[in-house]
């Protein structure tokens, strides 16, 4: 196989067929910009992909000091040399011409470039005022997913220690909160329990709200290739839209929004009545079986098919499916996360694993994933509103070894009360108790709920707000202090993936201009601030990422997220590794919980676990009295209905969510042309029944409207279920072509302008996916389609009645196998 394909029209390549049970086949994915041709490349530079969760290892082409394409890693564990689209293109960002190159201060209302001492100067003076006047919690950072783990760790400590605030956490809130939350309620520690490679074992694979193909696109190409290879996995999807997961699925259940603890205390029902259960797993491993056998015994099929709108007979379907699974991998995501009893559901999939003791074996796990591409190093290293290391902030003596490592008293370190999650630290910021905010690689004027009120808290005169970012985004817009960043490629440093991948991305050419590594803005900053450990040391002691991970390591030490193993040169060159990586397993950790439960002894526990329907943090009192070996908890949750309900006035439900071509905000993928072109406008998605009901047809100009606000957009007809919308969130109010948003009163584009300030009571994960919504038309189409992909869950109902989307010759990118990669890798 040597060919080139159009990866926009064709998003997951060709097929390299394999059977279960056998290595995942090679293939290497190539893009170079036109005019560049292989035997010019001067340098390969190791890398991992920054665009989703993935941790699609790569290697950046340097041609003459720039960037000038990429190619898949061959070597690596979870691509084996696969790129999706966005890994394929979106490089192209880096070298935009409307990139941030110099500092920026806010003078007579007007942003005002200047240089670094003027820019830092105002941070830290502003830092010292309020620290005198106010305190260290009138001062907050909201960080990104898309950092690297050293300037995570570097942060959590100049934060925690340095400032001493509790007002630390990342945009993760928005994806992966509930991810690490329900892993803690029952396996009392974050850690993904399963692996990559669980996709070449299963014969049942269950995505629960995971549109795997748009989100993770190369783990989807390893799903089609086994669906093509011998003895192929059947696929459970449950999800609301027509994604080409549900098109490739045994069982689809597509319910009403909010209702996923109906549907799963319904399979959950099912399986314990038909006694798919593993009772000697069950009595080894865990606690709570008979409180959730009781409380699911009423919730029948047909009691869930009520609730959620979904066929009895399939919920059946789909329960002897997962029930009858000889190796059952379950992923998890969004459509869970962001949706309803977010935590309570995502806890009910882990609940699956438990009562078919599906956990620890190959093709047996699951994966509560994450959104972003450093999520994970996010909740390892504390910034995302936990302490590193998986600490337990309720437990004294993690508090005290965390303070030992950072050479501080624990006092120093706040612990009085739960980190502050973001959406509260928006709100104190609204409240006038957060008088200085500090966002870092993250746009919250687009993709925060209720953008109004956002708009009008980062507008305060009163508010000191910092924006770190590449470009003058939405939020950079409003900032007091802007400060230009390196990226991706520009820097050195290490990301974990969703499935405790660790990779090392180097260096491989400049930033513009006077941009800065995030990590030389941070060690900057807290050398101006003069922070002091308790013996009058420097509190924060290492100097560029190498000694910043060698830091971080010590602060792993002993942790379930050990490093002690790893270190930079291990990581170059290397297929990527699993943590934990330590003495004890030096080539890293495929699966967690392989022999018992390991980190939920009340003594170790990262969390003493939280009720999930009012979010109180329970003690360690109750916890040990509930499971004082150690073991998984098996927590029941009774099914609430919606806080929004459709009604007269807003008979829709309305649903955010992202596309296959376009990541967060479009803050890099807007800039690569490929994937703009392929979606470059909002769109709304509505079910054919309900267009023609409202004499709609596809491409008509509508309005979506909710209690908060509006957006206007293309319709797209597709075979979305009946009485719900869909719109994607990357879309701002800015058009950033035009420089400007919509004139006067005029709705804009943003999703979040409709989406409600709500959030599940035990992760503060937002809801973006429970809005009750009115559609109208505001004009006629003149006959072109919605500028919606129709390659992906936005395809139209009619295909023949939309041309398809295409890259043509500019998307192009070469496929080969192993043989295809000769040079070597710097």
């Amino acid at each position: 196989m040597d060919d080139s394909v159009d990866r926009i029209a064709q998003p997951w390549g060709s097929r390299t067929p394999y059977g279960r049970h056998e290595p995942w086949p090679e293939r290497v994915d190539t893009y170079l910009m036109a005019g560049v041709e292989p035997g010019q490349v001067q340098r390969w530079v190791q890398a991992a992909s920054i665009l989703h969760s993935d941790g699609d290892a790569m290697d950046i082409a340097v041609v003459d000091g720039r960037m000038a394409g990429v190619r898949g890693r061959t070597d690596d564990r979870v691509n084996r040399g696969r790129l999706g689209p966005k890994d394929l293109f979106g490089w192209q960002a880096n070298a935009s011409p409307d990139r941030l190159t110099v500092p920026l201060v806010r003078e007579g209302g007007r942003l005002v470039e200047c240089d670094w001492d003027t820019a830092m100067g105002r941070i830290v003076a502003r830092s010292r005022e309020l620290l005198d006047e106010r305190g260290p919690g009138s001062i907050g950072f909201y960080t990104s997913g898309q950092l690297y783990l050293e300037e995570y760790y570097t942060l959590a400590v100049l934060a925690r220690a340095g400032i001493g605030t509790n007002h630390l956490d990342g945009n993760t809130r928005l994806c992966t909160a509930t991810a690490g939350e329900a892993l803690k309620e029952s396996f009392g520690c974050d850690g993904q329990p399963g692996s990559y490679d669980d996709i070449d074992h299963a014969d049942v694979i269950a995505l629960f709200g995971h549109n795997i193909a748009e989100t993770q696109p190369v783990q989807w190409m390893r799903i089609l290739d086994r669906l093509e290879g011998a003895d192929p996995p059947r696929l459970v999807c449950v999800d609301p839209r027509p994604t080409q997961v549900a098109r490739k699925a045994a069982v689809h259940l597509a319910p009403r929004l909010g209702t996923n603890v109906a549907l799963l205390n319904a399979l959950l029902h099912e399986i314990i009545r038909r006694d798919r259960v593993d009772h000697d797993y069950i009595a080894a491993h865990t606690v709570g079986f008979e409180e959730l056998a009781a409380r699911v015994k009423e919730c029948t099929p047909e009691w869930a098919a009520r609730i959620c709108d979904v066929p009895a007979a399939r919920i059946v379907e789909a329960a002897e499916l997962i029930g009858t699974a000889d190796r059952l991998l379950s992923t998890v995501l969004q459509g869970i996360y962001q949706s309803h009893q977010a935590t309570a559901a995502a806890v009910q999939i882990n609940n699956l694993h438990l009562v078919r003791g599906m956990l620890g074996r190959p093709g047996a796990g699951v994966l509560q994933m994450n959104g972003q591409p450093t999520a994970q190093n996010t909740r390892e290293c504390g910034a995302n509103g936990d302490l590193p290391g998986f600490r337990n902030w309720q437990n004294d003596s993690h508090v005290a070894d965390l303070a030992k490592v950072w050479k501080v008293e624990p006092s120093t370190i706040p612990h009085y009360a739960p980190p502050t999650h973001a959406m509260q630290m928006f709100r104190y910021a609204e409240q006038g108790s957060i008088r200085m905010l500090w966002i870092s690689g993250t746009n919250p004027a687009v993709s925060l709920p209720e953008l109004s009120r956002i708009r009008s808290i980062l507008g305060q005169d009163r508010l000191f707000t910092v924006v770190q970012d590449l470009f003058l985004t939405e939020t950079a817009q409003l900032a007091d202090v802007v400060l230009p960043a390196a990226t991706w490629g520009e820097k050195t440093g290490t990301s974990t993936n969703a499935d405790r991948t660790v990779h090392l991305s180097d260096k491989a050419v400049e930033p513009p201009g006077e941009a800065r590594p995030d990590l030389d803005i941070f060690l900057d900053y807290a050398a101006r601030m003069d922070f002091r450990d308790k013996d009058g040391g420097p509190l924060i002691t290492w100097h560029d990422p190498e000694s910043a991970f060698e830091a971080w390591k010590r602060c792993s030490a002993g942790r379930p997220c050990d490093y002690t193993g790893l270190t930079y040169d291990k990581l170059r060159g290397a297929s990527g590794i699993q943590w934990p990586c330590n003495e004890r397993a030096p080539d890293g950790t495929s699966r967690l919980y392989t022999d018992g439960i390991t980190w939920a002894h009340p003594d170790v526990c990262e969390s003493y676990g939280k009720d999930l329907t009012t979010g109180a943090t329970d003690d360690v009192v109750e916890y040990r009295s509930l499971n004082p070996d150690g073991k998984a908890v098996i927590k029941a949750a009774a099914y609430l209905p919606p806080h929004e309900m459709p009604g007269e006035q807003y008979p829709f439900q309305l649903t955010t969510g992202r596309t296959l071509y376009h990541f967060h905000t479009r803050t890099k993928t807007a800039r690569a042309p490929q994937l703009n072109a392929a979606a470059p406008d909002v769109w709304v998605e509505a079910s054919a029944a309900d267009a023609a009901t409202l004499g709609l047809d596809e491409g008509d100009l509508v309005e979506v409207s909710t209690p908060r606000g509006a957006l206007r957009g293309r319709l797209r007809v597709t075979d979305i279920r009946p009485g719900l919308l869909f719109v994607p969130f990357h879309y701002g109010y800015w058009d950033t072509e035009a420089g400007h948003g919509p004139d006067g009163d005029t709705p804009g584009r943003a999703a979040n302008e409709t989406t409600i300030t709500d959030w599940d009571p035990a992760s503060k994960q937002p809801l973006f996916k429970t809005a009750a919504a009115a559609l109208h038309l505001v004009e006629r189409g003149d006959g072109s389609p919605a500028p919606a992909p129709t390659t992906t869950a936005s395809a139209p109902s009619r295909a023949d009645a939309v041309p398809a989307t295409t890259g043509g010759t500019p998307a192009l990118a070469t496929q080969a196998g192993a043989a295809g990669r000769k040079e070597d890798t710097e």
